[in-house]
């Protein structure tokens, strides 16, 4: 399978590319890729900035220059509950627009589209540490249980944030092109008194480990 992987850091970028085997770079106009493979599927890794403009950005970007069959985004999200730790993964079975309103519509829903965007969701083992669930998205980085307070009262089974991965569930919903979204569990808002320095110490901690379990979800795609 051809698979596209789009991520918003560098921190992000650095953590993937040790996955991929036979592995290339690609430059087209100020995007370079990562081209290689992931078992046996061909894999083309670009990382596209943070926030939701910049990630529609690169997932219409990445679609038009590789026709990938399968998009996947990942990185790092906050913490939206009890139900998740920092090295936690979340996968995300729907994804949602947590910052979007307009009059005369639901919280969250962009006229035309539909309110959750739906998500592929991997075979991977039995893992007490990947939870299911809701990812919501927005053009914030979320740093307070009142923040999180007030995205779970529009989306009280919400399990993690990001600033991307609605974004392009958006594209590829619109572009028909399957998506699936895994986010590793940085910091944790709802319960820390200081997650800046949670997200902090996350990298400093190096979770390799954890993204080996995103090289299993790609592998077996």
């Amino acid at each position: 399978m051809k698979i596209g992987i789009i991520v918003a850091m560098q921190k992000e970028l650095a953590l993937i590319l040790p996955l991929l085997s036979d592995s290339s770079t690609e430059v087209r106009g100020t995007v370079t890729y990562h081209c290689g493979h992931i078992g046996e599927n061909e894999v083309a890794v670009m990382q596209c900035g943070i926030g939701k403009v910049n990630a529609a950005i690169g997932a219409v970007s990445l679609i038009d220059a590789f026709c990938p069959e399968l998009v996947i985004n990942t990185g790092v999200a906050a913490g939206a509950g009890d139900e998740v730790a920092v090295m936690d993964i979340v996968l995300a079975d729907r994804l949602v627009h947590h910052d979007f309103w307009c009059i005369g519509e639901e919280w969250g829903h962009v006229p035309g589209c539909p309110l959750y965007f739906p998500a592929r969701l991997p075979q991977i083992r039995e893992n007490e540490n990947v939870k299911l669930g809701l990812i919501a998205s927005g053009e914030l980085f979320i740093s307070s249980k009142d923040e999180i307070d007030s995205i779970r009262g529009h989306f009280p089974d919400v399990m993690a944030v990001d600033m991307e991965s609605a974004a392009i569930a958006q594209v590829c919903e619109q572009r028909g092109v399957p998506f699936m979204c895994l986010r590793v569990i940085s910091d944790t808002p709802w319960c820390s008194h200081d997650n800046s320095r949670q997200y902090d110490d996350f990298w400093n901690e190096a979770p390799q480990k954890t993204f080996e379990i995103v090289k299993e979800i790609i592998f077996n795609a």
